[in-house]
């Protein structure tokens, strides 16, 4: 296997602090917020559904701390995929971050459903020429197109280069910024305390009902992770990587809560019932006008975009890692000579996100729970690195260094634990028949894979690649 085929010179380092805080914030607030709030508040209740998003927020800032550590002290493409083989070793860092991969493609494939679902709110009964039906929901021809369409415009920004993406992606997250702020400003002043009731769940009862949001938490937040997987293309000093990280992550936990409280102070349970998009219809409530809606759906749209965006960045580029080790095919390792991206990786995303609307919009729900358990796993394993690396590595330069760094790993470890068993059966939350066998069918997918790359290339290859991507230089001498 020669050189040029596992990528050539390697990533141009061409974001700047702004481009990464957009790139993981936007990842995080996608469009899930704008079709799923008013379901987390059915489900549990006003007050139970910011409880879930604190609570869940919390675990996840956690996780994110043992990430900015990591990310800081070993800036490389792949992140899960680097630290999870210096601390667990080869087969450890393949399921890490062939489980995280899983999480990227499903966001991917999930925003490739939701776009025509969004376009549906802006131009009723465009959807015409029936294919099939599954899980009771008629897929139309109209409906895929768009999806499809979607996915190709997303797949070619990232193919040439990720300055366009993150362009793009700056460009989006302002636009959300500027009407999320105008929809909780106005609700806080418009509102009503009295249709937050019921605060918790009555049918599944307190923690029931937390728990259902809860399982969805992971999914919603996944995307600071993206920071760690374009380490070799960030042009900052390694520990300012962290700093933003953990940014990123303070800023989504206040988004969603804060979201939710808005749409809690404006909808009732009645309405929130006959809604099929809350947070337009709380926003219309605030103004007391159409063009309001509209406007919140237009940034729903935007916030497909950044979240798209910042997956085609993550997956591809946990791909192109595993594939560069000899983990996967090394086909999928190739880097445009020009424009320097995974290109066969994000062609890979792009058939795979092409595939998705033909599932029609039940998919959506299968996505999150199927690919928000491959994010919890991946998380389990980060925070396992981060503790055996503390201890078998204290003396590791570490220039994003976290306080009580043995306390936050073992949190950490439990918190992910938690929200693993969260999605196992016998829990109120756990996963279906269907999504038992998406996430199965995508673990035995990439071992078949693995299995047949490391009879192909070998132990001894992958693990002299792996060697020097821990060895690489530092362009910061000093930080």
């Amino acid at each position: 296997m020669t050189a040029s085929t596992l990528g050539g010179e390697g990533f141009s380092r061409v974001l700047a602090r702004k481009d990464v805080l957009a790139l993981a914030f936007g990842a995080m607030i996608g469009w899930g917020w704008v079709v799923l709030t008013g379901n987390w508040i059915q489900s549990a209740g006003s007050l139970g559904a910011i409880t879930a998003f604190i609570f869940g927020g919390f675990a996840i800032v956690l996780v994110g701390l043992t990430y900015a550590e990591l990310a800081s002290a070993m800036p490389q493409v792949g992140g899960e995929h680097v630290y999870s083989y210096r601390a667990l070793g080869h087969f450890a860092s393949f399921l890490c971050t062939w489980a995280i991969t899983l999480g990227y493609v499903s966001v991917v494939a999930f925003e490739a459903v939701a776009l025509p679902t969004v376009v549906e709110q802006l131009f009723p009964g465009y959807a015409v020429g029936d294919l099939w039906t599954i899980a009771g929901w008629d897929v139309k021809a109209t409906w895929v197109a768009v999806g499809v369409a979607g996915s190709v415009v997303m797949m070619a920004v990232n193919y040439f280069g990720v300055r366009t993406a993150a362009l793009v992606q700056k460009v989006v997250t302002v636009l959300i910024l500027a009407v999320g702020v105008m929809f909780i400003t106005g609700a806080l002043f418009e509102g009503n305390t009295a249709t937050m009731d019921p605060l918790f769940s009555v049918e599944e009862g307190v923690m029931g009902g937390i728990m259902m949001v809860l399982i969805m938490v992971p999914f919603m937040f996944v995307g600071f992770d993206v920071i760690p997987q374009a380490a070799e293309e960030i042009n900052l000093p390694f520990r300012e990587i962290g700093r933003v990280l953990m940014i990123s992550v303070i800023l989504a936990v206040f988004w969603y809560a804060l979201i939710i409280l808005g749409t809690s102070l404006m909808l009732d349970g009645e309405a929130l019932g006959s809604s099929s998009l809350a947070v337009p219809d709380a926003m219309q409530a605030v103004f007391q006008a159409p063009w309001a809606g509209n406007l919140m759906v237009l940034a729903g749209i935007a916030g497909i975009i950044t979240s798209w965006n910042a997956f085609y960045v993550g997956g591809s580029r946990a791909i192109y890692a595993l594939a560069h080790s000899g983990m996967l095919p090394a086909f999928l390792a190739k880097l445009h000579p020009r424009y320097k991206t995974p290109t066969n990786a994000i062609l890979l995303m792009g058939l795979l996100s092409c595939l998705a609307p033909f599932l029609g919009r039940q998919a959506l729900v299968w996505l999150v729970v199927a690919g928000g358990l491959g994010i919890v796993i991946a998380y389990l394993f980060v925070a396992l690195s981060f503790l055996v690396l503390r201890q078998r590595e204290p003396e590791m330069e570490r220039p994003f260094k976290v306080k009580h760094g043995k306390l936050v790993g073992i949190v950490a470890v439990v918190l992910s634990l938690g929200m693993t068993a969260l999605y196992m059966p016998g829990s109120p939350s756990a996963l279906s028949a269907l999504e038992w066998a998406l996430f199965a069918g995508w673990m035995l997918i990439g071992l078949a894979l693995y299995v047949w790359s490391r009879l192909k290339y070998g132990t001894a290859y992958s693990d002299k690649m792996m060697q020097r991507e821990l060895s690489g230089g530092d362009p910061y001498p000093g930080h």
